[in-house]
């Protein structure tokens, strides 16, 4: 199975993250699948490749909580088919 999740990168006290397709049994840091985005809570800056988002989701990926939360703020939920839509929110 396949999940959209962060991967911590940068400095001590200084996290960003990256924004991954990952398998399950993988590790926080492990081999991802696909960088799909990009995420830095500090400076708020945020930048998701929506297409390659849609594509891992309609094959069944699925995003932890917090890249749910981000995605939904960039509005990547509302390109998805309505019947879809009401999954995720």
């Amino acid at each position: 199975m396949v999940k959209l999740r962060l991967k911590r990168c940068g400095k001590k006290q200084r996290a960003v993250y990256r924004i991954v397709a990952i398998d399950v049994r993988s590790r926080r840091e492990g081999r991802d699948l696909r960088r799909v985005g990009f995420y830095d809570p500090i400076k708020n800056q945020t930048y998701l490749n929506i297409p390659v988002i849609l594509y891992f989701l309609e094959k069944g990926a699925q995003p932890t909580g917090t890249v749910q939360d981000i995605s939904k703020k960039a509005g990547v939920f509302m390109e998805l088919c309505p019947n879809q839509q009401t999954k995720f929110n």
